[in-house]
């Protein structure tokens, strides 16, 4: 089993969700008191937060890197990144560490190619959704294409994310939004939807909307499963 090196805290409630996951799948793959072979760096979100706030993205990258070549230097043969908007550097990070980052993009479009759509919604972080490091691999690497929410739903959904969901808050009314929201990107056309914030999964799923839905989280957990049992167990 290789070793994993998780890039966490953004936030801590959806990093989580990736440790249950991922030992969760391992227990499932291997049986008995099997559980995953895991390193953890845990930012503190409110430093990273500021500096995606100001646009201070190069900042941002050298933590990054750092905390991925701490991981590297501990032992961690693959690195995955817990945050949908932090795969902006992605990158960078594999360059810096030389080791494989496992891309949350990658690991989504192949689950939306096996159901056969070529047109998904996308929810997010503002940076997320407008920014091309995610869309444009999506649409590039992937061949898909995406459709966002408008400013205005774009907005509420940023805003739910950081003022809510990032502070373990789930409000029924914040649900019933991103439902009216998903509605409209499938009224324009998408056949499916990308839950393209690791903590979305937290406020709505798969039995919320009338189209199949990607749950990054869930998603990049089980890719990570596959990497870690590679060498050991075939995929």
């Amino acid at each position: 089993m290789k070793m994993l090196g998780l890039i966490g805290g953004m936030s801590w409630d959806s990093t989580a969700v990736y440790y249950r996951l991922i030992n969760q799948f391992i227990r499932e793959r291997m049986g008995g008191l099997h559980s995953a072979k895991l390193l953890l760096h845990s930012f503190d979100f409110q430093e990273i937060a500021d500096l995606q706030a100001a646009s201070n993205w190069p900042a941002a990258t050298d933590k990054m890197i750092k905390a991925a070549c701490i991981l590297k230097s501990g032992g961690a043969e693959g690195l995955v990144i817990c945050t949908n908007t932090m795969h902006k550097m992605a990158g960078e990070i594999e360059q810096a560490a030389q080791i494989p980052v496992l891309h949350i993009v990658d690991a989504t479009a192949k689950e939306i190619k096996k159901q056969r759509l070529g047109t998904v919604g996308l929810l997010g972080t503002c940076f997320t959704m407008e920014q091309p490091f995610y869309r444009g691999r999506l649409e590039a690497n992937h061949g898909l294409k995406v459709l966002v929410p408008d400013r205005e739903d774009r907005q509420e959904v940023h805003r739910v994310i950081f003022e809510e969901l990032c502070r373990g808050i789930v409000h029924p009314a914040s649900k019933k939004r991103f439902q009216a929201v998903i509605g409209k990107l499938l009224s324009r056309g998408a056949e499916g939807v990308i839950l393209g914030c690791t903590e979305i999964g937290m406020l709505v799923n798969s039995p919320d909307v009338s189209a199949p839905v990607f749950d990054t989280t869930l998603i990049h957990a089980q890719d990570a499963t596959d990497f870690a049992l590679a060498a050991d167990v075939h995929v």
